[in-house]
């Protein structure tokens, strides 16, 4: 199990009990909320059938536990959720089907430096938590960590370009620093990168799938751990 302190980035520290309320709803909002949420379960399930629909998940971040349903469908499976936010859990656990909840294990540990032992679980479920990551190094912690952890897949997700919504991001990102405004805690990776990112880090990529290909930023890869580094 790894003992290092963890790293702890701005972005984390503003998740206290009424923005993980505020996360909760944001999802819900509207029927553009309700249909992009609609599209990321429907994601994640293809994302769990190409990962071999693994029996011990771990969910990291699993912010208000939108996705806990879903991973529970799969009646043998055990799900440990686990998040940096003590208040997001809880969150969680108000908010998720009382027979949802009863199935999952919660864990308050940070992505940088997981509190379970080497091989603990069959699969990682990572969604939107590398889009938040700008530096390389920071992203292979938590990937490194990820195949200590995992005994055989990955599944993460985050924004790439290649498609029409990082063009104009990388617009939008271009006239902020231009005009000297800084202070986003959400980055796009380029395609090469990310995936050299995950070879580095001791994975083969199995497949990936689009948000909307072509149009959207996010890409969800399902990784598989290399046994050899």
């Amino acid at each position: 199990m790894n003992k290092t302190p963890p790293i702890e980035l701005e972005f984390s520290r503003k998740y206290d009990k009424q923005h993980s309320q505020h996360y909760l709803r944001k999802h819900r909002a509207n029927f553009a909320r309700r249909l992009s949420h609609w599209r990321d379960v429907q994601v994640g399930r293809q994302a769990l059938k190409m990962a071999g629909e693994p029996d011990l998940v771990l969910d990291l971040p699993c912010g208000a536990g939108r996705f806990w349903p879903m991973l529970a469908e799969h009646k043998s499976r055990v799900i440990i959720a686990a998040d940096n936010s003590a208040a997001m859990l809880s969150v969680a656990q108000a908010a998720q089907p009382a027979e949802v909840v009863k199935r999952v294990r919660t864990l308050r540990t940070s992505a940088f430096a997981i509190d379970l032992a080497d091989n603990a679980v069959d699969s990682i479920f990572c969604i939107r938590l590398l889009h938040h990551i700008e530096s390389s190094d920071n992203r292979l912690t938590i990937l490194r960590e990820f195949h200590r952890v995992s005994r055989d897949t990955v599944i993460v997700s985050l924004w790439v370009d290649g498609n029409f919504k990082a063009w104009k991001r990388k617009r939008l990102e271009q006239s902020r620093k231009d005009a000297g405004r800084g202070g986003e805690n959400r980055f796009l990776v380029t395609r090469d990168v990310i995936e050299q990112e995950f070879r580095q880090a001791g994975f083969s990529i199995i497949g990936h799938k689009d948000f909307l290909p072509g149009y959207a930023m996010w890409r969800t890869y399902v990784l598989r751990k290399n046994t050899a580094l």
